[in-house]
């Protein structure tokens, strides 16, 4: 089951029924930066990340881990990593993240631990595993999976055999119909896909970079391209586009038989000030 929901405030939703499944949200591309007055495309990151995050804290109970997955601070900058860092710890839900192409890796896995924040690469949460793969390549805006990475995933699938696992990175690894981010995409997808063939509790992949909802299955698995806290770009385009879509964040509902519920929520509006003219970011 997928829907989209634009709002701002939810009302609490009995969870009684569902009450051994995992609720999970992904936050992703906030394009934080050292100035928190910066604005990419006219819009405020930081204000537009804020509201997302507060979307997402009108029902805090019902969340058992948050994935921040990649650019997250656009300038990679200490000040950008430490206010997130701040913000999480004071949102009081475990967060595990991961880097993309405009995050400094060293700089991310060292201002983002401690607390209720880790870089844990694989995260074991009983009735599911969440594997965490670094895609970036260093002064690249394009992915890559590294051989360890690969073969994280692959070891990760196999001594979690008895349990379905969820996969995140931060580049897409199969086309989303738009050409200009297709350039950008995972350029190894091929040893990837390999090894979700070979393992049939592999059962979800969420990214993030493409900035729009992406959804579709891929030989049963559930491949899934999330609205950034930002901007967002328009869908199946081959050219650079800006799109009027509010920001947002994917929840997962994970549940024990191994199927996953998914939505995306949005925040009503973004932040005055979008520039549609811009071309490029």
């Amino acid at each position: 089951m997928t829907q989209e929901i634009t709002h701002i405030h939810r009302q609490p939703k009995d969870r009684s029924n569902q009450e051994m499944s995992l609720r999970i949200l992904q936050i992703t591309d906030c394009h934080l930066q050292a100035d928190p007055e910066w604005k990419l495309a006219g819009i405020n990151t930081q204000t537009s990340f804020e509201w997302v995050m507060d979307l997402a804290s009108q029902d805090p109970k019902r969340i058992d881990l948050i994935l921040l997955t990649g650019d997250l601070v656009h300038d990679a900058s200490v000040e950008g990593y430490r206010r997130l860092n701040q913000h999480i710890q004071s949102f009081g839900i475990r967060t595990c993240c991961l880097p993309g192409n405009h995050d400094k890796p060293a700089e991310l896995y060292k201002h983002l631990t401690g607390g209720l924040i880790e870089a844990t690469k694989v995260i074991d949460l009983g009735s599911w595993v969440v594997v965490m793969l670094d895609s970036t390549i260093p002064h690249s805006e394009g992915g890559h999976l590294r051989d360890q990475e690969l073969e994280l995933l692959q070891q990760s699938l196999h001594d979690y055999a008895d349990r379905p696992v969820l996969i995140a990175l931060h580049h897409h690894p199969i086309k989303i119909n738009s050409a200009w981010m297709d350039n950008m995409a995972l350029d190894n997808p091929g040893p990837f896909l390999s090894i979700l063939d070979q393992n049939k509790n592999a059962k979800g992949v969420i990214w993030g970079h493409i900035h729009q909802n992406f959804e579709t299955v891929y030989n049963g698995i559930q491949m899934l391209g999330t609205p950034s806290t930002c901007i967002q770009f328009v869908e199946n385009q081959d050219s650079f586009g800006i799109s009027t879509a509010p920001p947002g964040f994917r929840w997962l509902e994970l549940r024990p038989d191994g199927s996953i519920s998914t939505g995306i929520e949005r925040v009503a509006a973004l932040p005055p000030g979008l520039d549609l003219k811009t071309a490029g970011y």
